[in-house]
């Protein structure tokens, strides 16, 4: 069995984004997708999650990722992708 996660919520922000002013990177998303683990690894090296128009390869050990494409095209300038927050027991 498998220890990696089997899902994760990727957050598109602007790259801009200085001071959140008590606002959480997820509040300033301008898109969030949730991705589920496919079970294959990507051309990085990294297992290879999929879901809602994003296909990612992410370093689950350190929760960044490591390639992208956004309904089959690269990300654009000026945005960048974060894991969103592990939320905890009761945390929705």
């Amino acid at each position: 069995m498998s220890t990696e996660p089997q899902s994760f919520d990727i957050l598109l922000v602007p790259e801009h984004i200085e001071n959140l002013r008590g606002e959480t990177a997820a509040d300033r998303a301008l898109r969030v997708a949730t991705v589920e683990a496919t079970g294959e690894t990507g051309a990085s090296g990294y297992p290879r999650y999929r879901g809602q128009g994003v296909e990612a390869d992410i370093d689950p050990s350190t929760r960044t990722v490591e390639a992208l494409l956004v309904d089959g095209s690269e990300l654009d300038y000026g945005l960048v992708a974060m894991i969103a927050p592990e939320r905890g027991p009761g945390k929705h």
